[in-house]
């Protein structure tokens, strides 16, 4: 007699528990629960010149944000050529500007003396030839004196014009192509200067956007070649959820499609908008699609979460069934 309440015991027990996973997962109007993960698309940072690291600003798992500094690569040999690309700007510059003006002042005051000695000799040749003029109207002088006479005055004028013309000359600057060479010269120095800025500043990169560091590949003292991965960052706008939907249930998932999802420890309403479907199927081999093997086969869907700053790659996640 005392056996018989154990096995109905028994009998409850095992009712209540198919009555729990009935109702949990096989009553009608209740869909199972597709399962899934997230996903993180991680940048791999490098710079394109190779040298000794020297300093890592980040560690694995640590969130950071845009802008902040990730690593930064030793800087000698480029900031050697940076100094010797801004001392090139500077000389060029300094060229365009001695192009653009005249000469100096002390320079201009060598003509200003030419000049009055000429005024001198020009006035000494005038004076001459106001006293030869009469002369040689009152038959004193012969013709040819005069002549002689107002050559001189003649040839003092000239050299007077000359003089004025040479100076003001100076006082204009280079020749309009010699301006523009020398414009020239100090664009190529600016852009040798922007080429080794640039260069600089990829030994230094910054993150690109908020998000998590997944790996450091390097410490401070080790060589890194070029173009060789330093640090992975998984910015928050590349983190997915990636969760598989049968064949039969695929057709509402099409690309736009807002699906619903949860995982422990998350926050309640998590949400996220399908961004890719997988054009092709899994778990089934290609060969022969029957209505048996069409129960099993499943495809990727892919969608963006609304906030994936607060998920984790590599968490496993349940989303609710579109209906």
């Amino acid at each position: 007699m005392k056996a018989v309440p154990r096995i109905v015991i028994v009998v409850i027990v095992l009712s209540a528990i198919g009555a729990l996973f009935w109702w949990a997962w096989g009553r009608p109007g209740a869909p199972a629960r597709l399962s899934g993960y997230v996903e993180g698309e991680a940048l791999y940072l490098s710079s394109s010149q190779p040298g000794a690291v020297r300093q890592v600003s980040v560690v694995r798992g640590q969130r950071v944000a845009a802008g902040a500094p990730l690593f930064v690569l030793d800087t000698g040999p480029l900031s050697a050529q940076q100094a010797q690309a801004q001392a090139g700007v500077a000389a060029a510059d300094a060229r365009v500007a001695d192009a653009a003006k005249g000469l100096r002042p002390t320079e201009l005051s060598v003509y200003d003396a030419e000049r009055a000695a000429a005024q001198a000799t020009l006035r000494q040749a005038q004076a001459e030839l106001n006293r030869i003029r009469p002369l040689v109207a009152k038959g004193i002088y012969a013709p040819a004196r005069l002549d002689q006479v107002k050559a001189n005055y003649d040839a003092a004028a000239a050299n007077v014009r000359a003089i004025e013309a040479r100076r003001a000359s100076g006082t204009l600057g280079g020749r309009p192509d010699a301006v523009l060479a020398a414009q020239a010269q100090a664009a190529q120095a600016r852009g040798v200067l922007a080429e080794t800025q640039s260069r600089l500043a990829q030994a230094g990169p910054v993150a690109p956007a908020a998000g998590r560091i997944e790996d450091v590949y390097f410490q401070p003292g080790e060589w890194a070649a070029a173009n060789q991965p330093v640090v992975a960052l998984i910015p928050d706008d590349r983190v997915r959820v990636r969760f598989y939907v049968p064949e039969r249930d695929i057709a509402r998932y099409p690309v736009g499609t807002r699906v619903k999802f949860s995982c422990d420890g998350c926050r309640a309403g998590l949400s996220a908008v399908v961004n890719y479907v997988s054009p092709r199927p899994e778990f089934t081999p290609p060969v022969i699609y029957s209505r048996e093997s069409r129960d099993r086969m499943v495809f990727l869907v892919e969608a963006r979460p609304d906030n994936g700053a607060s998920l984790i790659p590599g968490q496993p996640i349940d989303v609710v069934p579109v209906k």
